[in-house]
């Protein structure tokens, strides 16, 4: 599928979108740039992305793929892909499946995770069938990490592709049996960044695997970039040409950044999606440039739109709104989500303001809530993927804001950055 050029892009979401068309109304009739249109608000989007009654979508869905994004729990967030356009998605990320290192006639064990909507698996299957070269195809998904453990061995995987937790799982096991996998020649990650504390694990039960990210993209920004093999840093990503445009923008004030190493949010435009158009949408991660062309650039970690622990994705509005429902006294006057990495694992601390101590039984209260409305973080907790989650309270004025605009900011990862 051919890349459509931004005007006619811009066109067809403003006559056939009621979101698009409220969305410009003060937009010029001639676009020249990105920048004369303004950035997506997520919570507008989703909201006009409902089921019934949406108000985002160009045209019927009559032959799609649909995908569904954020948790469990709540108003679906459903994201349709035409059958071009998704076929024209996967072509692309099996071409980069090749620039991570995947070789010709390699057996890949894809243990991304599937079922309810869950893209990562299909998304991944779909990749390796369209990919430039032969493979072999090892459907696993979600199995016990004793069976694949047993199919490493038993089937000769050379190459690994999952989430950073259920790898590293795997691993801890092939180690605990006392038989590491030599002949594994590629680990393909995706899903959240490989942290280097997990490194020792892998290199352990893999020790002859290369490391590599997968590539990026989400159910709802969709195809954004590929890996760029670049030694050790496994952060850095191109996007896909004449198929994605990226641009980092300043947290304060919006505009885009152009000098390497300066952090920013991810917004991304899709140049082929046309029944959900993605214009300038905030893809959720902050990320920095790594070259003067502002090509290349270097994932950081989620951005103020949500945490993601592991593989649990934590909204801040959503989780906002559970907080305040079930604190009838108004205690909470300030949220904000940070992020800490310890004893190799990922966990989230909500921090909550207060103008008066709350009282002691609010704190249970509240984190009941929060797990009941996101179960999937309890489960990974019981698992020992994550660090249970926790509540702390702090006086009002000491939750962290921007130094420049005053700003609360609402997630702070405070994980280490390599």
């Amino acid at each position: 599928m051919p890349a459509k050029p931004l005007q006619s892009l811009v066109d067809h979401a403003r006559r056939n979108s009621p979101f698009y068309a409220d969305l410009y109304r003060d937009v010029p009739a001639t676009v020249t740039s990105l920048t004369d249109l303004p950035v997506i608000d997520q919570i507008a989007f989703w909201a006009a992305n409902s089921w019934p009654d949406n108000r985002l979508l160009t045209g019927p869905l009559t032959d799609a793929c649909v995908y569904k994004s954020g948790g469990t729990t709540g108003k679906p967030k459903f994201s349709p892909w035409t059958r071009e356009e998704h076929v024209d998605s996967v072509t692309a990320f099996g071409a980069g499946l090749v620039d991570a290192g995947l070789r010709p006639g390699q057996k890949v064990a894809n243990l991304f995770r599937a079922g309810e909507f869950y893209s990562g698996f299909l998304f991944i299957e779909y990749a390796l069938q369209h990919a430039p070269i032969d493979n072999v195809r090892l459907p696993i998904a979600t199995a016990p990490d004793e069976y694949v453990a047993d199919v490493i061995h038993g089937f000769g995987s050379d190459v690994l592709a999952g989430e950073p937790m259920k790898l590293s799982a795997v691993a801890e096991t092939l180690l605990k049996q006392d038989r590491p996998a030599p002949q594994v020649d590629l680990i393909l990650f995706g899903g959240d960044i490989l942290f280097n504390d997990l490194r020792p694990l892998l290199r352990s039960a893999f020790p002859n695997a290369a490391l590599s990210s997968i590539g990026y993209a989400s159910v709802d920004a969709g195809l954004v970039a590929g890996p760029v093999p670049a030694g050790d840093d496994l952060r850095v990503h191109q996007a896909f040409p004449n198929r994605t445009v990226v641009e980092i923008v300043d947290d304060a004030t919006g505009e885009p950044i152009t000098e390497p190493g300066v952090p920013g949010r991810v917004v991304v435009t899709n140049l082929f999606r046309t029944l959900v158009p993605i214009l300038r949408y905030p893809a959720g991660d902050r990320a920095e440039w790594v070259d003067p062309e502002c090509r290349r650039f270097r994932l950081l970690g989620r951005s103020t739109e949500g945490a993601r622990v592991g593989i649990v994705s934590m909204p801040t509005e959503q989780v906002r709104d559970v907080l305040l429902a079930h604190d009838p006294d108004h205690h909470i006057t300030g949220m904000q989500l940070v992020q800490r990495r310890w004893a190799g694992r990922d966990g989230l601390i909500i921090r909550l303001g207060h103008t008066t101590p709350p009282p002691p039984a609010l704190t249970g209260t509240l984190l009941r809530a929060v797990l009941d409305a996101r179960p999937t973080y309890e489960d990974e907790a019981a698992i020992g993927a994550i660090h249970p989650l926790q509540i702390e309270w702090v006086p009002r004025s000491e939750l962290t804001t921007n130094p420049r605009t005053g700003k609360l900011q609402q997630v702070i990862d405070e994980r280490p950055a390599h």
